[in-house]
């Protein structure tokens, strides 16, 4: 069986079990992470995996993550990653806006919402800020706001 520990980065998995005490269990099936839920290790931190759930993003221990079996989603090979991470004529689709009060209402307000496909357009020289076609217009973000909108990476 594979653990979300033994997952590469962004992948989206389905988590299939969560072989860890009762309290802790019921801790984590509060934050919304339970059977049949869609996560994806987005980042590692010490030795902490930062996991992407709905949306949310949670800290974990690489203890944790041994003891939680996952599923590969291989009908669709989804990948989740931050909008900044896209190279030029790729695209996407948001899966996730992260932020709190006027920065993620910004962003949103500008048509960066759940199901929005998006294609990078054009890269400054340096990489910052980023242009993207987004319904049908061209929208400039800095690489901080583009950090914080997660899209599903289309496969070539």
């Amino acid at each position: 069986m594979t653990t979300l520990a033994d997952v590469s980065l962004n992948q989206v998995v389905q988590i299939d079990e969560m072989m860890l005490e009762n309290d802790l269990k019921h801790r984590l099936q509060d934050l919304g992470m339970i059977v049949g839920s869609k996560v994806a290790v987005v980042n590692q931190s010490g030795d902490n995996g930062i996991i992407l759930l709905h949306n949310t993003r949670l800290a974990l221990s690489q203890n944790l993550l041994k003891q939680i079996l996952v599923k590969d989603l291989t009908e669709d090979q989804e990948t989740w990653v931050s909008l900044d991470q896209l190279s030029v004529g790729e695209q996407g689709v948001v899966v996730n806006v992260h932020g709190a009060g006027a920065v993620k209402r910004r962003l949103m307000d500008m048509g960066l919402t759940k199901g929005t496909q998006v294609k990078v357009v054009k890269l400054a020289p340096l990489g910052d800020p980023i242009e993207l076609r987004v319904r049908g217009y061209e929208l400039s973000l800095r690489k901080n706001e583009s950090e914080m909108v997660v899209v599903s990476k289309e496969a070539e």
